[in-house]
């Protein structure tokens, strides 16, 4: 593995944590069921020991329960959903998502080095044998053939933002991993990304184009949201770059992304009223290091952490008097929920928490999600806990639990806690030369 040295400081090195296990990988360990000391007699974990275990654990996810024949993250972990078809299709983004947490489980002990590039190496086949679209992955995949599965009727080709997920992770890989091959294979698949391609010819990005419909969906990829990062790598591209005119006339909506509302006192530079789904602070920042990020638009510690507080306040004050919410039990974001599934917000509140709203939330409110870690864990339980994890959301108020996992919740857990430990996701992503050569194309300082 590729030197920490010039990742971290010499504090940081030394407050490391390196875990313990055998070459078997974390699915050889029992997964802990709180509760189940004999008399309660067992002391509670410490913080750290907390975070180890929830961490290892979701990574789980990602390592025991891949499809098997790509090695890719499943969708989801229900086999009854989607007709049938839940175990064999699988998410290029939860995919990104895993793999950046890939060089955390080496480091931390869950895996070795060894499993990790052999992990890495039936992924890249796979990516490698999927039909792409200029350059471009699909949403999803069917993991034992390979070929793309429509997320709905015209989404049947590239979805960008998928995509910028899946090379975020990826890229961590490559910049932790000393294996020529894998090296090269990822670059490969980095500089086919067409990003120019699905301008249009115009200043702003296309979220998705098919094959049968071209751009007939015709979603533009403007902020503020989650998908920041399809900027920032769309402009770091060493083959298909886009300009600084895409990113502010097309993302940045020649500056009317700029909102600055004020919620609970708290002042929050950019996002819709009470900041939308928490997701928007996590999925772009997984690589993205945002502790001294900042361009014209906004300094982005500032917004990740106003938008996390306003969602915190939110669940404290509880305008809809829902069972549950308070400071111990916080986080709204997408998630499944007891009607089906939907991208829970202040503005669309159904009485449901998910838990990694609080979790990935981490860098930024460390001593309030560990608050909900504590609940979730000490009091829900083995209601909440299972074997990747926390299960994917709750209701106290409908007295409903999630039966099940989604990569795109489990993943940002393990990569953003990481982050809040030792920054390792962004110390690797912020390293690279070409991203850092696109946030100075667009104007940021980091």
């Amino acid at each position: 593995m590729k030197s920490l040295i010039k990742y971290f400081s010499v504090p940081f090195i030394m407050i490391f944590f390196l875990a313990c296990s055998k070459d078997s990988g974390p699915g050889y360990q029992e997964p802990y069921i709180p509760g189940s000391e004999e008399n309660g007699s067992e002391e509670s974990l410490s913080d750290e020991e907390l975070l180890e275990l929830v961490q290892k654990q979701t990574f789980r996810y990602f390592w025991d329960f891949a499809e098997p024949n790509s090695g890719m993250a499943r969708e989801r972990s229900q086999a009854d959903a989607y007709n049938g078809e839940g175990l064999n299709i699988v998410t290029t983004g939860g995919t990104g998502f895993g793999l950046a947490s890939f060089p955390t489980a080496v480091e931390r002990g869950w895996i070795t080095n060894a499993q990790a590039i052999q992990r890495l190496d039936k992924i890249l086949t796979f990516l490698e044998t999927a039909p792409t679209y200029h350059g471009a992955f699909s949403h999803w995949y069917f993991g034992n053939t390979a070929q793309t599965r429509p997320f709905s009727e015209f989404d049947n080709g590239g979805d960008l933002v998928e995509t910028a997920f899946l090379i975020q992770g990826l890229l961590i890989c490559r910049e932790y991993f000393e294996d020529e091959s894998i090296d090269t294979r990822i670059t490969e698949l980095w500089e086919n990304v067409e990003w120019d391609w699905y301008t249009q010819n115009q200043n702003t990005l296309y979220w998705h184009w098919s094959p049968n419909y071209g751009f007939q969906m015709n979603m533009e990829i403007r902020g503020w949201n989650e998908a920041l990062i399809v900027y920032v790598l769309a402009a770091s591209s060493p083959t298909h770059p886009i300009t600084q005119e895409v990113y502010i006339e097309g993302w940045a909506s020649g500056g009317s992304m700029m909102t600055n509302r004020m919620h609970y006192g708290i002042n929050m530079p950019l996002g819709p009223a009470y900041g939308g789904p928490l997701f928007f602070s996590h999925y772009s920042f997984i690589g993205l290091d945002p502790r001294n990020l900042h361009d014209q638009f906004a300094n982005y510690w500032e917004q990740n952490t106003a938008h996390t507080l306003i969602n915190y306040e939110y669940a404290v004050e509880n305008p809809k008097n829902y069972k549950g919410y308070g400071p111990n039990s916080w986080g709204l974001t997408a998630s499944d929920n007891h009607e089906g599934y939907s991208a829970h917000s202040p503005t669309n509140d159904l009485g449901v928490i998910t838990p990694t709203a609080a979790l990935s939330s981490f860098p930024y409110t460390p001593e309030k999600s560990m608050q909900a870690l504590r609940y979730f864990y000490e009091d829900m339980g083995d209601q909440l806990w299972g074997p990747y994890g926390f299960y994917d959301a709750f209701s106290e108020e409908h007295n409903w639990v999630a039966n099940g996992y989604l990569a795109i919740d489990q993943g940002p857990i393990v990569a953003m806690i990481e982050n809040y430990r030792t920054g390792l996701p962004w110390s690797l992503f912020m390293s690279i030369e070409a991203v850092q050569s696109g946030l100075q194309k667009l104007g940021f300082t980091y």
